[in-house]
């Protein structure tokens, strides 16, 4: 476990500069609804960048007046537009753009609600930049689209992936720790279904700020282990993760509603896009858990006085962690 404790500190070196947008870049996103037979209610969300509108455009295509939106607005987290669009020959089978997107980092989800077939979602990205409208939904693309999303969202999650680091170096028993991550994955499941689906409505901000408090009282559970004596977080370590796992859940519920779920395929969506957070954890683990063994093999026997090394590079890490989450915790109750 000494080197996983390195690896960690070199990935909170590599993330401190975004301590302060610990979800990193939200996904953009453009929803286009018919009205009727040649007007589509447009609707365009585009991601903050420091306080300004990412620099990418909604582009319709060229049957449609206006192709591009008005200046937008910022709502708080984000830069919104909408308008009305005539678009004489329809949308099938014509081609829209996202402006700029190849220059930028992020994704951009598409919806798009023709009158009387169901709703089709696409995700575009840097290296796909157009979308060719289709004439049928295709279950398969809802599919893909929001496992990717999932997928992206926890890896650009640093608090939810410290709070997961966190797990690890507080538990170094292997089956503990399945057992562990597995109540966590439960509950952020459980919470994520049922707020996607309008089951339960909590307010962003305190859920983000106990998400950043969850990752400091793991860091104070490590700061007080002790080889004499067994805290709470390590004799039942399932029943701290289940409780902050709901509450996990919700913070990507309020990330996925944000982007909305197609009407006809919600399940299928929610389904994916848990499906996606799920690979994502299980990966971060993976590679940490292998990276540490790799070097432990090779690195552990070189160094003197391992026990004392060891102890200080947990001390090392709990600061680390408190330090960056409590900061969070302080950023995020001022903007309540």
């Amino acid at each position: 476990m000494m080197i996983v404790r390195l690896v960690f500190i070199l990935l909170l070196m590599l993330g401190g500069s975004k301590t302060a947008m610990p979800h990193a870049l939200d996904p953009g996103y453009l929803s286009i609804s018919q009205i009727n037979d040649e007007t589509w209610e447009v609707f365009w969300r585009k991601p903050d960048v420091q306080g300004a509108p990412m620099s990418i455009d909604a582009q319709l295509p060229e049957t449609c007046t206006p192709r591009f939106g008005p200046a937008p607005s910022s709502d708080g987290s984000a830069w919104i537009a909408s308008w009305v669009a005539i678009c004489s020959r329809g949308l099938e089978g014509q081609t829209l753009q996202i402006k700029g997107l190849e220059q930028q980092n992020t994704d951009v989800l598409i919806r798009y609600q023709p009158k009387d077939t169901a709703a089709s979602t696409k995700r575009l990205s840097s290296s796909s930049t157009q979308l060719v409208l289709p004439t049928a939904p295709s279950a398969m693309s809802v599919f893909r689209t929001y496992g990717l999303l999932g997928f992206d969202h926890i890896l650009e999650g640093l608090d939810h992936l410290l709070f997961v680091m966190a797990l690890v170096l507080l538990i170094p028993d292997k089956w503990r720790l399945v057992g562990t991550i597995t109540a966590f994955t439960i509950a952020h499941s459980i919470t994520l279904a049922l707020a996607s689906l309008g089951h339960i409505s909590i307010p962003g901000p305190p859920v983000e700020a106990i998400i950043a408090l969850s990752v400091v009282f793991l860091a104070v559970e490590l700061l007080k282990r002790k080889d004499d004596q067994s805290r709470l977080s390590e004799r039942a370590p399932w029943v701290i993760a289940f409780a902050f796992g709901l509450l996990h859940g919700l913070g990507f519920a309020g990330a996925l509603q944000e982007i909305g779920l197609p009407d006809t395929d919600v399940v299928l969506a929610l389904l994916a896009f848990n499906l996606g957070v799920e690979a994502g954890q299980l990966m971060f683990v993976a590679v940490i858990l292998v990276t540490g063994f790799f070097f432990q093999n090779i690195i552990v026997e070189s160094v003197p006085k391992q026990l004392a090394f060891q102890q200080r590079l947990t001390t090392l890490s709990a600061y680390a962690i408190g330090g960056v989450a409590t900061y969070w915790l302080a950023e995020r109750l001022a903007g309540f």
